[in-house]
């Protein structure tokens, strides 16, 4: 469970924002839209967050920013070597910021303990990183990292509280990889919450969506294909059932322009991957059943069929889900859809979060978001990401139109469109 995530010095971002998942005061749908974690001295969180803003203004860059620490979690103790540069990218319009670390940090809580960690790195050293738990409701500094950069090494402190080997650990962590991966690839126990939390928790849909294969895999299985279609018709996508077929990948699959020597190397990589063929059965007009190849569906349909698969996943195993540009190829009262499956108990009874951003705007008169719940993102004039919430500007509640108000510039975070002053020829 997320409860807030802060970065500073990345990419558009230069000074530090922070995303906060914690309630805010206000009892409009408490029981659909927050819910109180098991986890001692922590605060009642929200299910979900929305950022607007327009585009170039940084939302991207907000979640990439998690994408990449989570990254860099994962693999800087396995995937890299020594020498290898850290994927950070600096804020470059200043010339201040262009030689300092980006830095991250997330609060969350992971089977029960509420933890603080972040990191600041560049693109060759992590300069610092921290970890702070609080199993008892009370802070306890696990460890903490800076690179001292006059003598060319690291200051160690470690708190007792943390147990284990860790001599043994902080030899073996290299100047561009983390404590935390380190010692967890090294056995350690305690610190395993954390780096699981990153690696099985934290969740991320691709720039174009998922593709339709892991919705495919689930329909092979009579139970799991019930679930895929029930989603589907609560949708109302006229689909009334979904029939999948799948080979072993071969080089039969892979298009005929590619040279053997090509197809040979990508069949190495796709090794034990299974194509997939996928008929999805509509209603006839007199009632019988018609069966469309999968291409033939609208965009917006095979969009949301690979959703589909990845959105129960993520309900069933409660964990945190980021996606960029939510609204694109769907229309609004399925964003709407896909937003209220996470507000609901029934749908949603393992406390999964979604953060997304998206334009579209008419969801925000809909008794879908509480207030806190809604962000915006901006450019000052210093090209600059600004982060700022909804409640910032205390909105009435129930009294005031959110989308006419943010559509007028009440809010900012609004392209300013200037008229072309060029004749087109």
């Amino acid at each position: 469970m997320l409860i807030q995530f802060s970065v500073k010095n990345w990419r558009s971002v230069r000074d530090e924002q922070t995303l906060s998942m914690v309630k805010a005061k206000g009892g409009e749908l408490l029981e659909t839209n927050t819910f109180q974690p098991a986890a001692l001295a922590t605060e009642s969180l929200l299910r979900s967050a929305v950022v607007y803003g327009p585009n170039a203004a940084g939302k991207s860059n907000l979640l990439t920013a998690l994408r990449t620490m989570r990254l860099v979690v994962v693999n800087s103790a396995v995937n890299k070597q020594e020498g290898d540069e850290l994927p950070v990218v600096p804020f470059l319009l200043d010339e201040t910021t262009e030689k300092m670390p980006t830095e991250f940090e997330v609060i969350f809580v992971s089977q029960g303990v509420r933890y603080q960690y972040g990191f600041a790195a560049t693109k060759s050293h992590i300069i610092e990183e921290w970890l702070i738990a609080f199993p008892n409701g009370r802070p306890q500094r696990w460890f903490e990292r800076n690179w001292l950069e006059d003598k060319s090494e690291y200051s160690w402190t470690f708190g007792g509280s943390l147990l284990g080997q860790k001599q043994l650990w902080l030899d073996s962590t290299r100047d561009n990889a983390l404590f935390l991966s380190t010692a967890t690839q090294l056995n350690s126990q305690q610190l395993k919450p954390v780096f699981s939390w990153f690696k099985n928790t934290l969740s991320f849909s691709k720039v174009t969506g998922w593709s339709p294969t892991y919705t495919a895999s689930l329909c092979t299985s009579e139970e799991t294909q019930t679930r895929v279609v029930e989603f589907l018709t609560a949708a109302d996508l006229d689909i009334k059932g979904v029939r999948v077929t799948s080979e072993p990948m071969s080089i039969d699959h892979l298009p005929d322009s590619l040279p053997d020597e090509v197809k040979r190397h990508l069949l190495d990589k796709m090794e034990n991957q299974k194509q997939y063929d996928i008929k999805m059965i509509h209603k006839g007009a007199q009632g019988q059943d018609i069966e469309f190849d999968f291409k033939e569906e609208s965009d917006g349909t095979k969009k949301f069929f690979s959703f589909a698969g990845p959105w129960l996943d993520v309900l069933r195993r409660g964990r945190v889900l980021a996606v960029d540009e939510l609204h694109d190829n769907l229309h609004p009262r399925l964003v709407k859809f896909l937003v209220d499956v996470f507000h609901s108990k029934v749908t949603n009874p393992n406390n999964a979060q979604l953060i997304f951003t998206t334009h579209e705007t008419s969801i925000l008169n809909q008794d879908v978001f509480r207030r806190d719940q809604i962000w915006f993102c901006e450019k000052g004039d210093d090209q600059a990401t600004k982060l700022y919430p909804l409640t910032d500007f205390s909105p009435k509640k129930g009294r005031e139109d959110l989308e006419a108000a943010y559509l007028a510039g009440r809010y900012g975070a609004l392209p300013f469109v200037r008229p072309l002053k060029q004749t087109v020829s």
